[in-house]
């Protein structure tokens, strides 16, 4: 059964997001998390990586054979991969020196192959194009907010040389606290894997709470019915 847009919006943002519930790509995401526009770089690269894909993977869904299909897919990743490569070079060069090693491991992230398998080359070109844009944009918000966090408590600045990746943003740092000294764990290692940690608590906090507020909706609702009867 086809899913409506609404539907793969919430999968994507939330209810499946790649990062979140289904862990994958963790290692870009870890590393380059260390500040706002290396996360936005690398987040908006994966978007155009998994739309582009989702797309051209549900248009020659009936002419790929069962045998070579894997191949076929990850060729199709590699050069939209390709694509941002050469167009982070061509236009921001400063932070292709800072992210530029984790790019091509954009090919090598489950959730575009898994996406281009299990739903753009068994359904048509808009939903596979929708479903790519969700699962990017799910991933490169989580990707974003941990950046802005561990930035933040690193040195008390937000999206700090934002002009490297958007020429226009040049004045868009945020120094929040002037006196802060910083916290080194933050931009280490270790900090990405705890920041990580207290996202994924956060989201099962919340799906709990959802969950709680609807069972008890439904009891409300059914306690309704029978009085009525």
């Amino acid at each position: 059964m086809s899913k409506s847009y609404q539907q793969l919006g919430t999968e994507g943002l939330w209810s499946n997001n790649p990062a979140l519930v289904q862990l994958l790509g963790l290692c870009p995401l870890l590393a380059v998390s260390t500040s706002a526009v290396n996360a936005l770089g690398l987040g908006l690269a994966t978007i155009m990586v998994l739309s582009a894909s989702n797309l051209c993977v549900s248009l020659v869904r009936h002419q790929v054979t069962e045998t070579i299909r894997l191949p076929a897919f990850v060729l199709l990743i590699a050069s939209f991969v390709t694509c941002a490569e050469l167009l982070l070079q061509a236009y921001a060069y400063p932070l292709y020196l800072r992210i530029g090693i984790f790019i091509p491991l954009i090919v090598t992230n489950c959730t575009i192959l898994g996406r281009a398998v299990s739903f753009a080359s068994r359904n048509p070109v808009l939903p596979a194009f929708v479903d790519g844009i969700m699962m990017g944009l799910g991933f490169a918000l989580v990707l974003l907010i941990l950046g802005i966090l561990r930035e933040f408590f690193a040195s008390g600045i937000i999206f700090a040389n934002m002009e490297l990746l958007l020429p226009f943003a040049e004045n868009w740092e945020i120094r929040i606290l002037p006196q802060y000294r910083g916290f080194l764990l933050a931009i280490l290692p270790p900090g990405a894997f705890l920041f990580m940690g207290f996202l994924l608590a956060l989201k099962n906090w919340i799906d709990n709470k959802m969950t709680v507020k609807q069972h008890n909706d439904e009891a409300d609702i059914l306690i309704r019915n029978t009085a009525t009867k």
